[in-house]
């Protein structure tokens, strides 16, 4: 219980932070959540019905039960991310912010520019900033600089489910900054997820990983553990890669 994450002023028990989109039923989400064990959920605030007329997907999240981390999904310009942040803000009554600047339809890679332009403005105004970008250690820095309170690099494309590309970037980023690392985007199974924690990020965020397995039920509990694996396994420190064998049993003191 002493190993929590936090973020801002506020701390969590558990790493995996899950998506709302994709899935079949609104129930289907529900259990996939239960199962999760996830204490944070993303909206995305374009696709969610704010002004209380008609059925809304908020009115299947117990917001008892999980803290809301409204995204700017959809967004391409840093005046619709900004705006878009406002929105969630007054809607939803939170500063937290999941900031995403897409630059690109095909590959929805980040908009550097236009994010770290979005970042500063939300900062300033006092929200709790978690930007979604590529695994490049220097716009992370920049980004940590800005006071965002965490950076989520990308471990490859939105929805690819190829798992983490470039883990060398990800072991730069972690010794770069001292904010959160979550990865973000591109989880598609369990092992993704503990190779994340393994390496010594502090959360993994996800979406399609769960909600399009032919089981999102069984895969969000996968994700769980897998979470919780790896950190225990980072946090017990492994044994170090040889290329020769090293006896289990040490020959010294053996009766010939």
């Amino acid at each position: 219980m002493s190993d929590r994450l936090k973020i801002g002023n506020r701390e969590f028990g558990s790493r995996l932070m899950v998506g709302t989109g994709k899935y079949a039923t609104n129930e289907e989400m529900k259990e996939a959540l239960r199962e999760s064990g996830a204490e944070v959920v993303t909206v995305a605030v374009r696709r969610v019905n704010l002004d209380g007329s008609g059925e809304s997907l908020l009115d299947h999240i117990d917001t008892s039960r999980y803290t809301l981390l409204p995204n700017t999904a959809g967004c391409y310009t840093a005046e619709e991310a900004v705006r878009t942040a406002r929105l969630a803000r007054e809607a939803l009554e939170t500063d937290l912010v999941k900031l995403e600047v897409i630059g690109d339809e095909k590959t929805l890679f980040p908009d550097n520019e236009a994010l770290l332009e979005a970042a500063k403005v939300l900062v300033k105004e006092g929200f709790t900033v978690l930007p979604y970008t590529n695994d490049d250690p220097i716009m992370a820095k920049k980004l940590e600089d800005l006071g965002c309170a965490a950076v989520m690099p990308l471990a490859a494309p939105i929805g690819s489910g190829l798992g983490i590309r470039n883990p060398y970037n990800i072991r730069i980023i972690l010794e770069t900054v001292k904010v959160p690392v979550i990865v973000d985007a591109g989880v598609g199974t369990a092992s993704d997820a503990a190779v994340a924690m393994e390496l010594g990020c502090d959360g993994v965020l996800m979406n399609t990983g769960i909600a399009g397995a032919k089981d999102p039920v069984r895969m969000a509990r996968a994700m769980r553990l897998a979470v919780e694996a790896g950190r225990l396994a980072y946090l017990s420190g492994r044994i170090p890669k040889k290329l020769y064998a090293t006896a289990s049993s040490p020959l010294e003191g053996l009766i010939e």
